[in-house]
Order: structure tokens, then C-alpha cells, then sequence
């Protein structure tokens, strides 16, 4: 367990909480930890009937804390635990939802994609920045996404890393709903109250066939080992290093 992933459970709902805002919610592998046990746990505990992913503070997640991230890909160690988080996402068969505000961040994005009811603040900003960081998007949403929203709109996300703000996030279909910012929490909590409340077995059941997690996860897998090979690219080692040295990268040396 760690301070930064808050973890509650009543009435049937099951809440994950990022709690660092002080980091703008970035997720370190501990993080990521906890997340992947709640998730798999959640699986066969018959007390959870529906799922919320939430966060304090602004922002929603700035993704990945880079600096560790970094450190882990310079020294040629990955992290074992967002693989875990990620599977897990994949895999739960239970309802999922999504609370957002402000800034969603690269996999605070993708994760979205695998949640089945996503509510955001009307200041929420979807992005998804993996090539700017010289990588490869995770979590199938190279998949997901472009099944979402099409091939152009998702294009641009991931190799401009151009921001979705809330109202267009939901016109394309990201989102089911946007409230305001004060709304938020309670619109959430109503929903997952509203999911528990259904026959779970149903509610399972047509999740099931509305998505193929066996072909989900071989996605997964195939993102995993193009991202396990980018990270050690000389083009990634830049992106790292003007991060850590707060500088702009210079990609023009590498052809």
C-alpha cells in the first residue's frame, strides 16, 4: 500500500484514488502496484460490484513520473508494475469508471479507453504525448483509440501529442458525460452507485461481448515489445536527458 493511491470500498464500489497532487498525480511503480493488486483483487471479491478511478488535487494525472521512468530506462531496468496495471485494466470484467479533471496525461489517457463509463470536468484536457518522449503509446490504445475516434483524429493525439479539451473529448465519443468541475465527484459516485445496483452478472456478461480482452491484451503485448525497443533507442536517451536537463530535445541528429 502507499500514501499516493487512496483505496476505499463501500456500498459495493470499489474507489482508486491518485493522491499526489503535490506531483500533479504522476504515477510512480509503487503506485502502479496497488493499482494492479485492487484491480486483480477486485476480480473475485464479490463486495466490489463496480469500480471508480478518480484522483485529487487539479489535474487528473500528469502519467508516468518521468524522472523515474527515466532512471529505470537509462539504467536499462524497466518498471514491472505499469505492465501489471495495464493487463489488469484490460482483464476486468466489472464496471469501470472514470472521473476526470484537469489534465490526463499520457496513460491517465489510455486508461480511459478502457474504462466503460468516463465523466469528465468541463476543464478536463486529454493528451497523449508518447512520441514527443521519442516511444510508442500503450495500453492498445493504438487500437482503441483509432476504433474510437478514427485513424486522423488519433493521429494527430499521438504524433503531435495535440490535447483533446472535455466538450470534443465528448463529441468524439471519449467521454459520456461532461459536468462541471464541482459536479464531479458526486456525478461519479452516482453512476458507480447506479452500476452496483444492476445484476452483475448481466452487466458482466455484456462487457464481455462488447470487448474482446484476448485480442485486447495480444495488442498489449505487441505495443510492449516496440516500446521495450524505443526505450533504449539514442532518440529516447535525448527525450530523457533534455527532461531531466529542462531543455528542449533535439531529434534532428538522428535520422
Amino acid at each position: 500500500m502507499t500514501d499516493n493511491i487512496k483505496v476505499s470500498k463501500a456500498n459495493g464500489v470499489l474507489t482508486l484514488t491518485f493522491d499526489r497532487p503535490d506531483k500533479k498525480n504522476a504515477i510512480t511503480d509503487n503506485m502502479y502496484e496497488v493499482l494492479a493488486n485492487e484491480l486483480e483483487s477486485a476480480e473475485t471479491d464479490s463486495a466490489v460490484r463496480a469500480i471508480v478511478i478518480r484522483s485529487e488535487g487539479d489535474l487528473f494525472t500528469a502519467g508516468n513520473d518521468v524522472s523515474e521512468f527515466a532512471r529505470a530506462a537509462m539504467s536499462g531496468m524497466g518498471l514491472v508494475n505499469v505492465g501489471r496495471f495495464i493487463v489488469a485494466l484490460a482483464r476486468a470484467t466489472k464496471p469501470l469508471v472514470g472521473a476526470v479533471q484537469g489534465k490526463a496525461v499520457g496513460v491517465g489517457t489510455t486508461l480511459l479507453l478502457h474504462c466503460d463509463h468516463v465523466i469528465l470536468a468541463d476543464d478536463a484536457q486529454l493528451t497523449t504525448p508518447f512520441v514527443n518522449l521519442a516511444l510508442v503509446p500503450e495500453a492498445a490504445s493504438t487500437m482503441l483509440l483509432s476504433d474510437r475516434i478514427g485513424h486522423a483524429r488519433a493521429y494527430t493525439m499521438f504524433a503531435l501529442g495535440q490535447p483533446v479539451g472535455a466538450t470534443e473529448a465528448l463529441a468524439w465519443g471519449l467521454a459520456n458525460q461532461v459536468v462541471s468541475r464541482a459536479d464531479l465527484d458526486a456525478t461519479a459516485a452516482t453512476v458507480a452507485a447506479k452500476l452496483a445496483a444492476q445484476p452483475l452478472g448481466a452487466l458482466m456478461a455484456t462487457k464481455k461481448l462488447m470487448r474482446d480482452a484476448a485480442v485486447i491484451q495480444r495488442h498489449i503485448e505487441v505495443e510492449g515489445e516496440i516500446f521495450a525497443a524505443a526505450i533504449k533507442t539514442p532518440e529516447a536517451q535525448e527525450a530523457f536527458m533534455a527532461f531531466a536537463q529542462r531543455r528542449a530535445p533535439d531529434f534532428s541528429q538522428f535520422c
